[in-house]
This record gives C-alpha cells, structure tokens and sequence, in this order.
C-alpha cells in the first residue's frame, strides 16, 4: 500500500466523518483521505496495539469476490500461489506476477465454495482488478465489492473484544474467514491482519460501517489507530509494503517470499514469469531482502544508501524509521545475496555521514497469529 502519484479530487471512505469526531490528522493515500494519526500520537497508538488492541480503518483497500467453479484455476495463471487447494474458509497470501517475475502486487485471497475472496493494495486495484478479470474471461466473474467498509481490530486483546459481540470469531484460526453477524451486521470476518499481531479483518455493509466502528472503539481496550502506527507495527514484524518493498521490477525470492510459493506450483509452473522465479529458487537470487539494525539512534528512511564493510555499493533501504517496541531505529532493504547473512556489516549513508549497521534476523517483534 504506497501513496502513488493521483490526480483529480480525494475519495473518502466510508468512515470520513468517524476520523474528524475522534482528532485524526487526514493526509493523502493512494488517492484516499486516510487517518495518519489520532492525537494520541503514532507513538502510543503503536504501544496500545501491541498492548491491547488498535482499530484501523482499511476501507481503502480493493474488495472483492471472484466467482465460478473454475476461478481458482483462472487466478493460478496471474500469482504462484496455491489457490485451488484452498479448503472453504481458508485464506492464503500471494503475489501477483509480471512476465519478468516482478510483483504487480500482493494480496489475500480466501476460499468460499465456488467464489473466492479476494483483497487488492488501495493503489493497485486499478491494476489488479482488470488483470483478473481478464485471466477468468468467461470461466467466471469478477464482482468488484464498492459497498463495504473494510476495518481492521489488531492485538492481544482483540479476540477478547471480538468474543462480546461474535462469539464464533474465536473458532477462526489465523488466514481463516467466515461469514458472521455482529449484532445482527452481516460482516465478512478473517483472522489476519498487517500488525504482526493476533487480529481480524472486518468487511462490513457501508451503511453499518460508523455503528460498528463506534462499537468497537468504545470498548476500553480499543484505540483507534492511523497510518503512521500501521507502517511502523508492520516494519517490526518485517512485512512488506507494496511500493517500498515490493515492485515490479522485484521477484518473490528476492523478497524472502519463496514461502508463498508451494510444491506444486513450483513443480507445475504455469505463472507469468514462472522461468526467473523458479531459477532464483533453484539456484539463488542475486539479491535478498533483509532487516537492518542501524547503530545509535538516527533512522535509516527508504531510499537510504547501503555499503558493505569496505565501503563499496550494496544496497538500497527500502522501509525504514523508529521502532517503538524494539526502542531503537530499524530497516529492511535490499543487499547483495553475498551480504545477506545475519551478522553481516554494513553501512548505512544517513544524511552524508556513514553508520554502521547490522544484518539481522527478521522479523525485529515476533509474530502473535492465532494459529493453534
């Protein structure tokens, strides 16, 4: 999700009005008016979120429900993921691929029967969404959702939360779904989110979209959330953020996503740029996507210029800031595969000057999804 270039007059989510009633601070994305922050300020709205349970407005994002017996055998010709083993209810991450073996985007999709679920980056649905219709053609349709708000209820305390008004979300396991009622509001519930944290997406009627966020802000534990605390929760838990991290020009395993790309797939092939991506596997990348422990307290912001030890050209930081739960400056970016060892020196050029920094493990918080 990347702020791209837009022209013509903002479009506003569902949610507008909920934002400026609480103090958020309204900036531009991806041709959205979104929240950045509220005035508890990104800080604290960090902290709360991996404390307690943060509550975000994603309604920007693309929505929808792709349908026909054949869909999932239509999607695999776009994406190098596993969709036709998708079990009812089952959500599976996946990255939409170019002939190159670049990333056109990533997004979720989710089984349901003979229609899948799927959600797009706010700023590449205009891509996306045609790409798919036209890989289905007439094997199914692609109905675009422009009826729904879509928020998102992160942190520990978010099943708890979620268990006073749908008592059946606490039977959804991590990148699973279901469709749910929250006082008698039909929403389309998955457990997932973009914090590193235990969570649910909530896909809800616009109409419902104010009463149910008021609902669920007013419980004690919940505190609503902006962009700027979503970009840094994300970063600890070393996600990635299309436009920064991922691109075009990128392959999954460059992008430390060889994950997402199952045996079969890989066995099969049968996906825009299946002979690069399956020669990385087999044999390496020349690059790799790692995190970045700076030294000291300066922040490394994309963009930044990596060197290895001996000062020569490495690298670009593609995401980068302060961490609030790690207390300390972070970044992810993309290295020489020679670098990308754990424990690797290297130097970040921040402002003219040279800092150290480090290779290091991701990601910098761990993971709380509920998978078991």
């Amino acid at each position: 999700m990347t702020d791209a270039a837009h022209e013509g007059p903002l479009k506003k989510v569902p949610l507008a009005d909920f934002h400026r009633t609480h103090g958020a601070k309204m900036v531009p994305f991806a041709g959205y008016e979104m929240p950045v922050q509220y005035p508890a300020g990104i800080i604290d709205e960090h902290n709360h979120t991996r404390a307690k349970a943060g509550l975000f407005d994603v309604s920007h994002m693309g929505q929808a429900w792709l349908h026909g017996a054949h869909a999932a055998d239509a999607l695999e010709r776009l994406v190098p993921g596993d969709i036709k083993s998708l079990a009812a209810g089952q959500g599976r991450y996946t990255t939409i691929t170019n002939d190159y073996g670049g990333i056109v985007d990533d997004l979720i999709v989710t089984g349901h029967g003979d229609k899948l679920f799927i959600v797009v980056n706010a700023s590449r649905k205009h891509i996306d969404f045609p790409l798919i219709a036209d890989a289905v053609g007439s094997e199914g349709e692609l109905e675009l959702i422009e009826d729904r708000a879509l928020l998102a209820l992160q942190g520990p305390s978010a099943s708890k939360v979620m268990a006073h008004y749908v008592p059946a979300s606490q039977h959804l396991l991590f990148m699973h779904g279901a469709d749910l009622r929250i006082n008698d509001i039909p929403c389309h519930i998955t457990r997932s989110g973009y914090a590193g944290e235990d969570g649910f997406e909530i896909s809800v009627p616009t109409e419902a979209a104010l009463d149910l966020a008021e609902l669920l802000q007013s419980e004690d534990d919940v505190m609503p959330v902006g962009l700027g605390a979503r970009d840094t929760l994300r970063l600890e838990a070393g996600l990635c953020l299309y436009g920064n991290d991922l691109d075009e020009a990128t392959t999954p395993i460059e992008a430390d996503l060889r994950w997402t790309i199952s045996k079969r797939r890989r066995e099969e092939g049968g996906f825009p740029g299946a002979d690069r991506i399956l020669r990385e596997i087999a044999e390496g990348p020349t690059r790799k996507r790692v995190g970045i422990l700076p030294d000291g307290r300066a922040p490394a912001r994309a963009g930044t210029e990596i060197l290895a030890a001996d000062g020569s050209p490495a690298g670009t930081v593609t995401s980068g800031g302060f961490g609030p739960s790690v207390k300390g400056p972070i970044a992810m970016g993309y290295v020489a595969a020679a670098l990308a060892k754990p424990g690797t020196p290297l130097r970040l050029l921040v402002r003219g000057r040279e800092i150290p920094a480090t290779v290091v493990a991701l990601p910098f918080q761990p993971h709380r999804y509920h998978r078991v």
